[in-house]
C-alpha cells in the first residue's frame, strides 16, 4: 500500500465530508488532494478548497502501540496539546471504517520543512520546554501511563528483538552482541527506581526524529507534528530520543556530541519555570539514552526482517537504507559500549 494507490480511495472519502467535519468546508465544490508524507503507520494527503486553508488528511494502518483506536488515540492527544501552540489543530476524527477500512483524521496543514540539527536544536529544546511544562498541569489524560520507564522500554525491545534473534536473516555477530545487551539492560532498567521514587510526568512524544518537526522559515516557528504514540510520562524520554544517534542519524547524517548535547539540555532548563525539573533532568536523559539506544536498534532489527519478509505494511525505500545501514556491528557497538564499559555518553 502506498500513497499513490491509496489516493482514489482517499478521494471519495474526502467527498463525503461536511462543515460538522471541517468548519470551513464547501460540499460539492472543487478540491486538490495531493500525496504529502507516508511513514509506517499513517498515510498523509494534503488536501486544499479554494482560497480555503489547506489541512491534512491522515490515514492510519496500523498501530505501534496496539490500539484498535490508534487514529482517536492520537487525534484526542493533539486535543490536549492544541492550546501549546506547538503542534498541529485537530480538525475531526473518523474511525467508524463505514466509507473507508480505515481510522482517518484531519488536522491543520504546518508548512516548512524538518528541521536541520545544527540550526534548529536549540529551538527544539525550547519546544520540549513548552511542551512539556504546560502539560505537566493536566490531569486524567486518556494517555498509556508510562509506570515503569526503563522495563517499558526494556519490554518493547524485548518482544521485537526476536524476529531478528530467530531470523535465518540474521548476522550471527550481530546476534550473539545483541543478546549481551539485551541481558545488561535487563539488569539496567532496575535503576527506573529514580523515576518511580520521583516522578514528574507531562505529555511526552517518544517520536521525536528530525523529520516530525516543521520549522517555518517565515514565521520563525516550529511545531512537532507526529503524535501517533504520545505517552504520559517522564519528559526524559524526549529530550534522550531526540540526542540518541538511532534518532539523530535516521533522517541525517549528523551525531551529537557531548557539548552539542549539554547546550541543548542548558537551553531547556532556560525556558523553565519547574526548579525541581532543572536540577534533574541530566540525570534522568543519562539513565534513559542507552535504552532509547536499544529501541532504536531493537525496531530496526525487526523492521529489516519484516522489510524482507513482506510483513512491513509500508515499504519505503530510505526506510530500508537506513535499516541495512543500522543493522552493522560496528554501529551496534559504538552505541552500548561506552554504557556497558562504564562510560557516561554514548553519542
Amino acid at each position: 500500500m502506498n500513497l499513490a494507490a491509496f489516493l482514489p480511495q482517499a478521494k471519495n472519502y474526502i467527498n463525503t465530508l461536511t462543515p460538522d467535519q471541517v468548519s470551513f468546508w464547501c460540499p460539492n465544490q472543487p478540491f486538490s488532494i495531493s500525496p504529502l508524507a507516508q511513514g509506517e503507520y499513517n498515510m498523509n494527503y494534503l488536501v486544499q478548497q479554494g482560497d480555503n486553508q489547506p489541512w491534512v488528511f491522515r490515514v492510519n494502518v496500523g498501530s505501534q502501540i496496539h490500539r484498535e483506536d490508534q487514529i482517536e488515540y492520537e487525534f484526542k492527544a493533539l486535543q490536549l496539546l492544541e492550546a501549546s501552540q506547538r503542534t498541529p489543530f485537530p480538525l475531526f476524527v473518523d474511525d467508524s471504517r463505514e466509507k473507508l477500512n480505515h481510522g482517518v483524521l484531519g488536522m491543520a496543514y504546518l508548512p516548512g520543512k524538518p528541521i536541520q540539527y545544527e540550526s534548529h536544536m536549540l529551538e527544539a529544546a525550547r519546544l520540549f520546554a513548552d511542551i512539556h511544562e504546560f502539560t505537566h498541569t493536566l490531569q486524567d489524560t486518556h494517555l498509556i501511563k508510562e509506570e515503569k520507564p526503563l522495563s517499558m522500554t526494556y519490554d518493547e525491545c524485548a518482544s521485537l528483538l526476536p524476529k531478528y534473534l530467530e531470523s535465518d536473516l540474521a548476522d550471527e555477530n550481530i546476534v550473539s552482541y545483541l543478546k549481551e545487551v539485551l541481558s545488561w539492560a535487563e539488569q539496567e532498567r532496575l535503576k527506573e527506581a529514580n523515576f518511580l521514587a520521583d516522578p514528574w510526568n507531562c505529555i511526552i512524544n517518544t517520536e521525536v526524529n528530525s523529520s516530525n518537526f516543521i520549522w517555518n522559515p517565515t514565521d520563525q516557528t516550529l511545531h512537532l507534528v507526529d503524535w501517533e504514540k504520545p505517552l504520559w510520562g517522564d519528559p526524559s524520554q524526549d529530550l534522550s530520543h531526540f540526542c540518541v544517534p538511532t534518532t539523530t542519524l535516521w533522517k541525517t547524517a549528523y551525531r551529537m556530541d557531548t557539548e552539542a548535547k549539554n547546550l541543548l539540555l542548558q537551553t531547556y532548563c532556560e525556558r523553565l519555570k519547574d526548579q525541581h525539573l532543572i536540577n534533574t533532568i541530566r540525570d534522568r536523559v543519562h539513565l534513559r539514552d542507552p535504552f532509547n539506544c536499544l529501541r532504536g536498534i531493537s525496531w530496526s532489527a525487526w523492521a529489516w526482517v519484516a522489510y524482507q519478509t513482506g510483513d512491513a505494511a509500508i515499504q519505503n525505500e530510505d526506510t530500508y537504507r537506513k535499516l541495512c545501514a543500522y543493522m552493522d556491528i560496528d554501529f551496534i557497538r559504538s552505541l552500548f559500549e561506552p554504557y556497558i564499559n562504564g562510560g557516561s555518553h554514548a553519542g
